[in-house]
């Protein structure tokens, strides 16, 4: 069966089915208990969502979720909401297909960002994610990796955990000099960036400050789906620089009319509980899973690539370089266990992938204890 799926969402919807699913990086954990609270608020919320209008909703969460998030400095006239942070890659990829701009994208990353550019018309040249490692090398690999127009980056990176928040500011200050003096278009995805703003080793400092002031021209995503446990109910924002706002805002009106005001309402209290508990809900139960599968999975065949970030996923090495990602993954699943392969991320050359697996964090955590029980089970009798 995993022989004939074409892309990691396919194997998520796979996992789906699975008992022990560790696959798709979906919120699945609990409510904490002020989210219990929310929950049992819908009804007013639904009906406080009637009575107030679309914009003034809008308006309501893009504030609260840059408060957040510490980008006090963002323009948020030009920020564009969707329904799913694919929509507004989708919208980018449009502006790009439009303007016949060429990308580069960071290599490895989640494969729906080449196969959403590839479906509208452009195709990605790879940038090794490792040019980004040193920083005092940055603005140098680049020049000498990046031959196209544009360079899209996903920070934190998914699967890695990689982020140029590693470096502190000099990290994004390097890529943003880099685009700059090569007058080049930054796309840069931040849905992982949530899990930066809980990491107490880092937060997040005013990117939107540095990417205004230095006159790029940039289109930035961000999300709340891989953030709180919402049923799959989320809220994108794609922010531009001015100065491309109105093209991409006709490509965006060309896909979309609005958010469901019901869904900015509750959202919004997400997010306002998570101010009051300092990002305690969406840190704990990554941070207490991710050390569950290093206990458990000590010693075994996969080794834990330490992420930059806590982000909500975990990046396993196979230390024996005779079995593939994807031979044992199907493996795994005769246990019912199901994790994602590297080869996929890896979208441009798939062989590198197959040294690597993923696995998700955001789970319940008894649930996610079982789960890697099982796992290490399953792991063990591979190796024998």
């Amino acid at each position: 069966m995993t022989e004939q799926l074409l892309d990691l969402t396919q194997h998520e919807i796979q996992a789906l089915k699975t008992r022990f699913n560790l696959a798709d990086a979906h919120t699945h954990q609990q409510q904490s208990p002020g989210q219990r609270e929310i929950v049992s608020a819908l009804p007013a919320l639904w009906y406080e969502a009637e009575e107030t209008r679309q914009a003034d909703l809008e308006d309501r969460f893009k504030e609260v979720f840059f408060r957040l998030h510490g980008q006090n400095s963002v323009r948020a006239q030009t920020t564009m909401l969707s329904y799913a942070a694919s929509i507004s890659t989708l919208v980018a990829g449009m502006y790009l297909r439009r303007n016949d701009i060429s990308v580069s994208l960071v290599e490895p990353c989640f494969d729906n960002l080449p196969d959403v550019l590839r479906n509208v018309g452009v195709h990605p040249v790879p940038v090794p994610e490792d040019a980004l490692h040193d920083a005092d090398r940055i603005y140098d690999r680049l020049a000498e990796s990046v031959t196209t127009e544009a360079l899209f980056l996903v920070d934190p990176n998914n699967p890695t955990g990689f982020s140029l928040l590693s470096h502190g500011r000099k990290g994004f200050e390097e890529v943003v000099r880099y685009c700059v003096d090569h007058d080049k278009l930054l796309v840069v995805d931040l849905c992982f960036a949530a899990f930066a703003l809980a990491d107490p080793r880092f937060g997040r400092f005013d990117l939107y400050e540095l990417l205004d002031a230095s006159g790029l021209r940039y289109i930035a995503l961000e999300d709340t789906g891989k953030t709180w446990p919402l049923q799959d109910a989320k809220c994108a924002l794609l922010t531009c620089s001015r100065d491309l706002y109105e093209d991409v805002y006709n490509i965006h009106t060309s896909v979309l009319l609005d958010v469901s005001p019901f869904v900015l309402n509750f959202l919004a209290r997400y997010v306002e509980d998570s101010i009051e508990d300092g990002m305690a809900s969406v840190r704990d139960v990554i941070t207490r899973n991710r050390e569950t599968a290093l206990k458990t999975l000590e010693g075994s065949l996969l080794e834990h690539l330490d992420p930059a970030v806590n982000v909500s996923v975990a990046w396993f090495r196979i230390t024996d370089d005779r079995i593939k990602a994807t031979e044992l993954q199907a493996h795994l699943i005769e246990y019912e266990v199901y994790v994602l392969p590297g080869t996929y991320f890896y979208w441009n050359e798939p062989e590198r992938g197959e040294a690597y697996v993923r696995i998700a964090l955001a789970r319940d955590p008894q649930e996610f204890a079982d789960s890697l029980t099982r796992l290490r089970e399953a792991v063990d009798s591979y190796a024998a």
